[in-house]
């Protein structure tokens, strides 16, 4: 009996979720070949959705997926821990040790041979050196980051309202740095979340005098990566929430008391978020001779290969692919977007099929659908199309908000299918009704 295809997944971020379900729900349903994800955590939550958990206007635990369940459910393996060394010629990755949050070993090393791997670890950000980010600023790069950053959010308000002394100008001030998606929805959010937070016996604090928010941004405007026009609509709405933004202002340290600017400014914030930047994991420079750029990104074909080695592919932040019109005009690269993910997760299940089969694998064409940025509860600004129809559809408001909500609908659909999505979405509806509106520890 001949062995199966074995399938390794490195990374559960959104499209490598997308991809093992659907893998499993056919190839592994089926016995046709053998699926395992990795991932150093155990549980997946859809990243966009990070700053809400941040901010405490979503429960996350809500929304949170566990990856051995989800195996279980659809056919694959889950194995946890972090990819630390490839060996092409053995076609086998080595896990590190998985350790508890007390630094005890839970699982230890260990390795994975594979017929085709698929790398898709997302990004992390991008301090560019910047001094004292490691050891003063918070990040937004998985759950437990987020978590973090609302307890101390949390904890700075209940030490406010109770210590003996005035509130001091920095002592409630939360500096942003990083205009991207990102850092302005976390800044929308915050407006509105830290006000309830308060609301609930806080009465100390003044919420127009002692809470401020301020993003800060080197580019010379906020959301430099989408249009002109969504930029100049989101600066507005950031405007009318009492939100201060600095442009053109470069950060050249961060201190225990707040942030140097460049030019010689300095703003007091005792909760600074670093949102800026992008890259992928360091260790993927390194990672047996493949071929990557200047920010650790894995260079791929249009068929999502690696350029050194057919057996391996990735997609994602991590990739760096190629952005061709079907026409063969080059723009680029394939930006860092959820859909983006979304649609290579799609092109994979479907070039893993072709693997199979012997047939020869497909070039991938990024859509851009447009672009979405969520500013709080009842707002939200966007682009639709993406030009698709030669224009960009300006979108804002109630209408905007719902079409951003419809993309996690589809994140969902696509790891649980549609009744256990109207199952999860009617009782949040429920639940909604007698829980607090902002996550209070």
């Amino acid at each position: 009996m001949n062995e199966l295809h074995k399938i390794v997944v490195v990374g559960g971020g959104a499209g490598g979720l997308e991809l093992v379900t659907k893998l499993g729900n056919t190839l592994g349903k089926s016995k046709k070949a053998h699926i395992t994800l990795v991932d150093k955590n155990r549980t997946h939550v859809w990243k966009p959705k990070l700053h809400e958990i941040a901010s405490g206007s979503m429960d996350y635990s809500e929304h949170e997926l566990n990856y051995s369940a989800q195996a279980h459910e659809h056919h694959f393996t889950f194995r946890i821990g972090e990819m630390q060394r490839l060996d092409r010629s053995k076609q086998t990755i080595y896990l590190a040790p998985y350790l508890d949050e007390q630094g005890q070993e839970v699982t230890p090393a260990h390795s994975l041979a594979y017929d085709t791997l698929v790398i898709c670890i997302g990004s992390l950000s991008n301090d560019f050196g910047t001094k004292g980010v490691n050891e003063y600023a918070f990040r937004l790069e998985n759950q437990r980051d987020a978590r973090h950053f609302h307890s101390k959010m949390i904890n700075a308000c209940i030490k406010a309202h109770y210590q003996p002394g005035s509130i001091t100008d920095s002592q409630l001030h939360v500096a942003i740095i990083g205009a991207g998606a990102t850092g302005v929805e976390l800044a929308a959010e915050l407006h509105r979340t830290t006000r309830e937070v308060v609301s609930y016996g806080l009465d100390r604090i003044d919420p127009q005098k002692d809470i401020k928010v301020t993003v800060i941004e080197a580019a010379p405007r906020i959301l430099p990566a989408l249009t002109p026009e969504l930029s100049n609509a989101t600066m507005s709405l950031l405007g009318e929430y009492g939100i201060n933004v600095l442009t053109n202002s470069r950060v050249s340290e961060i201190t225990a008391q707040g942030v140097k600017l460049s030019d010689g400014g300095f703003i007091g914030s005792q909760l600074v978020v670093w949102a800026a930047g992008v890259k992928a994991a360091e260790y993927l420079k390194d990672l047996d001779g493949l071929q990557t750029n200047q920010i650790n990104q894995l260079v791929v074909l249009q068929t999502l290969q690696t350029t050194l080695d057919e057996n391996i592919f990735a997609f994602g932040d991590c990739a760096a692919c190629p952005w061709i019109k079907p026409s063969g005009k080059n723009l680029g690269l394939v930006p860092p977007r959820a859909q983006a993910a979304h649609q290579q997760a799609s092109h994979m299940f479907k070039q893993i099929r072709l693997r199979l089969k012997n047939q020869a694998l497909k070039p991938y064409y990024y859509k851009d659908f447009g672009s979405l940025v969520s500013l709080g509860k009842f707002s939200t600004v966007g682009s639709m199309m993406g030009g698709l129809l030669g224009e960009n559809l300006m979108i804002q408001g109630y209408f905007a908000k719902l079409m951003y909500l419809s993309l996690y609908k589809m994140h969902e659909y696509a790891i649980h299918g549609a009744f256990k999505v109207a199952l999860d979405t009617l009782a949040r509806m429920i639940t909604k009704r007698t829980d607090p509106r902002v996550k209070l520890h």
